[in-house]
């Protein structure tokens, strides 16, 4: 078993063939990863709280990202997984935490997109914007700042670019597979 994956409390991550894990990246628990997926450098995920975290397929998770669950408290309440779907980058640096990211949006570097919030398919969220709790971005909006709001519309030129980023970064994680520096 490699360094990066692992278990908690006997659950160990489901993990897609075809996934690229960086071995300084760490994945751990009820953790599900769909197939053309790369976790980045440095990069961490935890479904260690009594939650679970589901990552879509041809999702980038770019260096030193971390995602995490909130688990149950005492009364039962605040029980939040993390679900990402399909063809998402995630920047360098990004804190996803007990939230929904849609298919096919953009997450930029050092942002936060904190509990119960959602950025729905098609919509943007800025480097270094942090998303409040229970926030909706809307499709086709970029948010920014702290705490994020809508800024504008997306333009044609960045919703062109999102498919570019994620064939990018899928076409880098085989190149790093066959480079033997993956950890699976």
């Amino acid at each position: 078993m490699s360094n990066a994956v692992k278990p908690y409390l006997g659950v160990m991550p489901t993990i897609a063939d075809d996934v690229f894990i960086a071995d300084t990246a760490s994945v751990i628990g009820d953790v599900h990863i769909g197939s053309g997926s790369s976790v980045w450098y440095s990069s961490v995920i935890r479904g260690d709280a009594g939650s679970h975290i589901r990552i879509g397929e041809r999702v980038n998770i770019q260096d030193g990202t971390v995602i995490h669950i909130n688990g149950p408290r005492e009364d039962g309440s605040d029980h939040m997984p993390t679900i990402i779907g399909d063809e998402i980058t995630i920047g360098h640096s990004a804190l996803i935490h007990a939230c929904t990211l849609q298919s096919r949006c953009f997450i930029g570097m050092r942002s936060v997109v904190l509990d119960g919030a959602v950025v729905e398919t098609g919509a943007m969220v800025a480097a270094g914007a942090v998303v409040s709790p229970n926030k909706i971005v809307k499709s086709g909006e970029l948010w920014a700042g702290i705490p994020a709001k809508p800024l504008r519309e997306l333009r044609q030129e960045e919703l062109d670019y999102w498919p570019e980023s994620v064939a990018t970064y899928a076409r880098m994680a085989q190149e790093h597979i066959k480079s033997g520096n993956g950890a699976l």
